[in-house]
Formats: C-alpha cells, structure tokens, sequence
C-alpha cells in the first residue's frame, strides 16, 4: 500500500509538472507571437512612411531645387529605414528619419507658396498620421516585449524559457529621444 500510494503521488506531480510546462510554453508562444507581430505593424508602418517621401521630396523639389543636400540626407535616411533589420538598427534608423524630416520640413518653411500646395498639405497629413502610427506600434511592440520578457524571466518559467527555445527581445528604443520626443513639426 505504501508503494502504491507514493507512485500515485510522484505520478500527480509528475502530471501537474507536466501540465505546468505545457501551460508555460503555450503561454510564451502566444507572447511570441504577439511580438512578431507588433514588429510586423511597426515595419508596416516604417514602409508606409518611406514610401511617401519620394512623394514628399518630389514636391519639396520642385519649389527648392538647389537644396541638394537635403534631399540626399533624406534619401540616405529612407534606404536606411527600409534595409534596417531588427529593433537595433530600426531604432538608428529611425533617429535619422527624424533628423532628416525635420531638414525638409525647414526648408519648406522658407517656401511659402510650397506650404499652399495642397499636394505638399496632403503627403505632410499622411506623414504626420504615420508617425502617429509608428508612436503607436512601437508602444504596443515594446509592451509585447515587455510582457514575453517578464515571463521568460520569472521564476519557474525561467527554469524551463531557455530550453524551450526562447530568448528575451530587445525593446524598440531609440537612441536619441528627444529627436523623436515630438512629430516633425509642421508651422505655416
């Protein structure tokens, strides 16, 4: 009876283990997969932006065509936004986007017949809501991060995270705060 009786114990733990560590997992693939998709969203939204600079640029051209090395700036600074692979390098590119818009919006400034463009009113709608858009991925990412992080790190899960496969993510931040602290201003 004493042998029956210890099996049926180390057998329901064994089992409440094992419930455990599936529960785990399936919670940490879910937070996973919440992440890759919160990046998804923010590179969405990154590709949106860099696809209407062309646009942008394009109008701001045709008013300042002696402002090339504006231009250039900005053109460095879309390649580097849509060949930028990870939270890292998004998070620099990034930084250089913004420097990079603030120069177009400074020079439109010096156009006034360009801000009454309304092509040039329209692409700097779309390009302010898109900015508002990345604001918003980026908290929901780095929220994302923050929740699979917490999980992978607390105890017992960080007993068993590591060799389930998954690894803490890096937050989306970017390296100059006060540079993106604010949407490119827009003044007419």
């Amino acid at each position: 009876m004493d042998t029956s009786l210890v099996l049926l114990i180390v057998l329901g733990l064994v089992v409440v283990l094992g419930l455990y560590v599936a529960a785990t997992y399936n919670s940490l693939v879910k937070l996973r997969n919440r992440v890759e998709e919160a990046w998804s969203d923010i590179t969405v939204q990154l590709k949106r932006r860099a696809d209407l600079i062309p646009s942008l640029v394009e109008t701001v051209k045709g008013y300042a065509s002696h402002e090339k090395e504006v231009f250039d700036q900005v053109t460095r600074a879309r390649a580097e936004t849509v060949s930028a692979q990870g939270p890292v390098e998004a998070a620099t590119a990034e930084n250089h986007m913004q420097q990079a818009l603030k120069s177009i919006f400074a020079v439109a400034e010096a156009y006034p017949q360009l801000q009454a463009s309304q092509n040039f009113l329209e692409l700097q709608s779309q390009l302010v809501d898109t900015e508002n858009k990345i604001q918003a991925a980026r908290r929901f990412y780095n929220g994302g991060v923050r929740e699979l992080n917490i999980k992978i790190q607390t105890f017992p899960n960080n007993l068993f995270a590591r060799m389930m496969g998954f690894t803490e993510r890096e937050f989306f931040e970017v390296e100059n705060v006060a540079a993106i602290s604010e949407p490119p201003r827009i003044e007419f």
